[in-house]
């Protein structure tokens, strides 16, 4: 039976996903053998030889991943990006992945089309396929997709690994999903052209794949996240994974981000920070081999920007104009978060 009510709700109790993942952790026993730590973005299982497999799933919910104005079509495609950002992280190439679909009754033909057309949009716009999976009915719109790679442990980008000294990057501008989020939701306004863009990145996220798989090759990254959380609950993963702090002395906050911070009197750091809803890699990588990360990047099309340095605390800090400030360790979270 499961309890809803009382003080063993998740929504009595205030339990958050992060609190909840902690609790199931505590009671499922750990794979022999397993040189990923439990909570990075996939999980793997060694094969045989030096080969592992690379495990990903991950859930789209309509009520709370879907705005009304999405089609079923952008919401399919995104579960796969989802997906696939986490791979990116790694530095992984996904082979295939599987699909599991809730299915409210009342759903018109053409919006099955459509699920069906955008994973496959999205699994073929990165280089794979949906090879099976399963329906069944649900009291909403449910896309779980789970994804599947191999490759050679020591090659992965893990959470771990950032050393003092690094260098801390990002592979591009942050605040867009936070903006476009605020003009479906709020009563927000911006330019048609503007909006179209905000609103355009909730919409048609894009995953880092090739800078991930080009960072992979370097071997300049000491350790990866994919920014989906937000840009400070990444930052501060890494930190907590790693042992380490952040001394941040830039947030790249995207122009457009600016522009409706500063039209809609809002604060373009807290859009940037806080928000969520992105596919940007975070990584720190090695003083003496940044150029030719930074290469590696370049030559797929990309860009890795720096933002600060990897020091021995355990605090994130924001330094600019010569004050110092701590970034919250907060973002996106269910059970929590609002659309």
């Amino acid at each position: 039976m499961v309890r809803t009510k009382g003080r063993d709700s998740g929504s009595g109790s205030g339990l958050g996903e992060r609190e909840i993942i902690e609790l199931m952790r505590k009671r499922l026993d750990i794979l022999p053998g397993s040189f990923l730590p439990f909570g990075d973005d996939v999980s793997a299982v060694m094969l045989d030889g030096d080969r592992a497999a690379i495990l990903k799933t991950d859930m789209l919910v309509g009520k709370t991943d879907v705005p009304r104005e999405m089609s079923c079509w952008q919401a399919a495609r995104k579960a796969v990006v989802m997906n696939i950002s986490d791979f990116a992280a790694k530095g992984v190439e996904p082979k295939a992945a599987l699909v599991s679909l809730g299915l409210p009754r009342g759903l018109l033909q053409r919006d099955i089309e459509e699920i069906g057309s955008g994973l496959n949009a999205g699994a073929r716009e990165y280089g794979t396929y949906i090879i099976g999976g399963d329906t069944g009915e649900a009291s909403d719109l449910i896309i779980a997709l789970s994804l599947f790679g191999t490759t050679d442990p020591k090659r992965m980008m893990l959470r771990s690994g950032a050393k003092t000294g690094d260098i801390v990057a990002v592979t591009g501008f942050f605040g867009k999903p936070a903006a476009g989020l605020r003009l479906l939701f709020d009563d927000y306004v911006a330019s048609e052209e503007l909006r179209e863009v905000l609103v355009g990145s909730v919409f048609m996220p894009q995953a880092r794949l090739k800078e991930g798989l080009a960072l992979a090759a370097s071997a300049a990254v000491t350790s990866s996240i994919d920014s989906s959380d937000g840009l400070a609950w990444s930052l501060h993963e890494l930190c907590r994974m790693s042992g380490v702090g952040f001394l941040i002395s830039t947030v790249p906050v995207a122009n457009e981000v600016k522009c409706f911070a500063d039209f809609n009197g809002l604060d373009p750091l807290e859009l940037a920070l806080y928000g969520g809803e992105e596919y940007e890699l975070v990584v720190t990588v090695k003083p003496k081999s940044w150029s030719k990360a930074e290469a590696a990047v370049e030559h797929v099309g990309g860009k890795i920007l720096p933002i600060g340095k990897v020091t021995p605390g355990k605090q994130v800090v924001l330094q600019t104009n010569r004050k110092k400030k701590l970034i919250e360790p907060r973002g996106w979270e269910h059970f929590k978060s609002k659309i």
